[in-house]
């Protein structure tokens, strides 16, 4: 199983895809956590990010203090799309290119390769979280230096807190993109289903219950971007007026947590069913 982890790291970081979609969601990062705010706070302009909330505020948004806010903030929508894709294509791309039959006359079962596949994404996931947030604390460093503001950073704690809560995020969507790359052999329909649930049909399906039909919320609230949102929103400890799309109070941390680790359990199983109990061709 070693080598087979071995061999899983190396074609993760020898494909270029792996490297646009983390460069994708630093980016993101980078953009609307400190590129945009900056803006808005030397310029005096409002954006859709800083509309109404005072100056003071929107720096101190950018200063070390909030480090993990801007770390994690886009996790459970943009940075979780580039996840779901990630896993889609890890996956999936074994499908695509008839590799996965080869790979299983080498010995490994079809339970271990889909394992070791499982547990080098957990690692790239980690390597995302980690790359990000150095990215985001360079930012914060420069941006309290250049506007003499406050040097606080948050408890090891704090820090670890919000790092673990990012990747279990990331971490639900990967596995995600991955039983949906297992269920239908291929890169491309998983991809845009997951894309479109994530971005758009979550979304409009929380709106519209929200508003119209309020006695099924127990049904929203049991969605995987629902749970993500809320745990972004406990560990960060936000508040619901400067909170960035999809980071909403709608459960409690604790449940949230328990619903996010249930989801990636869910989804490991159902990977693992479909390997084993169908035709790999």
């Amino acid at each position: 199983m070693l080598g087979s982890y071995r061999a899983e790291i190396l074609k993760l970081r020898k494909r270029s895809a792996v490297w646009v979609l983390f460069g994708a969601g630093l980016v993101l990062s980078l953009i609307f956590g400190y590129l945009l705010p900056y803006l808005a706070y030397t310029t005096g302009d409002d954006t859709p990010s800083t509309d109404g909330i005072p100056r003071a505020e929107v720096l101190r948004g950018m200063l070390p203090e909030r480090v993990i806010d801007n770390t994690i903030g886009g996790y459970p929508i943009f940075a979780g799309a580039l996840a779901l894709v990630l896993g889609a294509i890890v996956i999936g791309g074994e499908y695509t290119w008839g590799t996965l039959k080869t790979v299983l006359t080498q010995r490994p079962g079809r339970g271990t390769i889909l394992g070791v596949q499982f547990l080098a994404l957990a690692t790239m996931i980690a390597l995302w979280v980690v790359g990000i947030f150095i990215a985001c604390s360079l930012c914060s460093i420069g941006i309290a230096a250049a506007e003499s503001g406050a040097m606080t950073w948050p408890s090891i704690g704090t820090l670890l807190q919000g790092l673990a809560g990012g990747w279990l995020v990331l971490m639900t969507w990967c596995l995600a993109g991955a039983v949906l790359a297992v269920a239908f052999r291929n890169v491309a329909l998983p991809i845009g289903l997951g894309v479109v649930w994530i971005l758009g049909i979550e979304t409009l399906l929380a709106g519209v219950v929200s508003s119209l039909l309020p006695g099924l919320d127990w049904l929203t609230n049991t969605l995987p971007g629902t749970n993500a949102g809320s745990l972004v929103f406990a560990v960060t400890g936000m508040s619901t007026t400067d909170a960035p799309p999809g980071v909403r109070d709608a459960v409690g941390g604790s449940r949230a947590l328990l619903t996010l680790f249930a989801y990636c359990a869910l989804f490991a199983a159902l990977s693992l069913w479909t390997t084993r109990r169908r035709d790999i061709t």
